[in-house]
């Protein structure tokens, strides 16, 4: 139990490091949009995204009978 403890706090520390190191904002352009936000919110938006659209790939491959072919 202390373990997880540990490597849970440990994970929390970098993740309030990472948090710290990029909090300046950005301007992200994407063709006629242009808006600006925190870089720690972009990336977690982007692994998010990534994270969902895995998620579906894997169900879609569970769900056939046969693998999905790239």
């Amino acid at each position: 139990m202390q373990n997880k403890l540990i490597v849970a706090g440990s994970l929390l520390l970098l993740v309030v490091i990472f948090t710290l190191q990029n909090a300046e904002v950005v301007s992200i352009r994407f063709l006629f949009w242009e808006f600006s936000m925190s870089r720690v919110i972009l990336l977690f938006l982007v692994f998010a995204f990534g994270m969902g659209a895995g998620w579906i790939v894997h169900g879609l491959a569970r769900a056939g009978s046969d693998p999905i072919e790239f």
